[in-house]
């Protein structure tokens, strides 16, 4: 009698390979037929939020810890349009990618593994966020708000904050049913997170308990990296606010991997 073979556990090791790059590039030539439509559409509300409260709420607010109120708010501005443009692409598109076209399980008819379809899609949500948050600043440095040398280091921190939530967004993609189920996801996670990570106004003025709370939150962790490169300095806490972001991503990435697994093997 033949032994039987136990599957795979969900708790394994991500599969190291280069086979998601023709994944990848699948989404990346989609979505360049509609390239200018998706940023525009990523960066309306930071960039709405930049411009009404920044130039409105700056006549009334003159200076927010010494700088004027829309400098202040374009750091927040950069890592708010990044986490919504990573959390779009990992929760709608994918979703209909995998549940609604079965665009995922076409692709796994060829010799992928459900690993490589997820660390695509991980890297291409982040990808497509960096381009919002390159284009909120861009639009900074149009505006005059900051012309900083130092913003050229606020690139790679984009993307680090583009990886974070876009794991952050699998993660729930994996668990959802349907599109209202991410209304949960932007109502009680992001919406309160944008709010309580100093996108707006500094997080010091809260009380110690909120206070505490928020500097763990990955948007506060961003937004305390990119605000003192917008104003031209460099962050006092580097390596601190890097480790929490390098913390959230790997650790949402891993319960992404296994979520996934799960609702593919059941």
């Amino acid at each position: 009698m033949a032994a039987r073979i136990s599957p795979p556990s969900i708790y394994r090791p991500p599969a190291a390979s280069l086979r998601f790059v023709p994944v990848y590039l699948r989404n990346l030539l989609v979505w360049r037929k509609l390239a200018a439509a998706s940023v525009l559409g990523n960066i309306a509300d930071p960039l709405i939020t930049l411009v009404a409260f920044g130039y409105g709420m700056g006549q009334l607010l003159r200076e927010v810890q010494g700088v004027p109120y829309i400098v202040f708010l374009a750091g927040g501005a950069v890592c708010m349009s990044t986490a919504m443009a990573a959390s779009f692409e990992a929760l709608y598109s994918a979703f209909s990618r995998m549940h609604v076209q079965r665009t995922w399980e076409s692709i796994l008819n060829a010799p992928l593994e459900l690993d490589d379809v997820i660390v695509a899609e991980w890297l291409w949500a982040a990808t497509k966020s960096a381009f919002s948050g390159v284009a909120i600043l861009l639009v900074i440095f149009a505006l005059g708000v900051s012309r900083e040398p130092t913003l050229l280091l606020v690139v790679p921190l984009i993307l680090l904050a583009g990886l974070t939530f876009s794991a952050i967004g699998l993660c729930f993609n994996a668990l959802a049913r349907g599109y209202d189920f991410f209304t949960y996801y932007f109502t009680l996670v992001l919406t309160p997170m944008t709010f309580l990570s100093g996108v707006y106004y500094p997080i010091d003025r809260f009380p110690d308990w909120l206070a505490a709370i928020a500097a763990f939150l990955p948007l506060t962790a961003a937004v305390e990296l990119v605000r003192p490169l917008v104003l031209g300095r460099l962050p006092e806490q580097v390596w601190p606010q890097l480790a929490l972001l390098f913390g959230y991503a790997a650790a949402a990435f891993w319960t992404a991997l296994v979520l996934t697994r799960r609702r593919f093997v059941a």
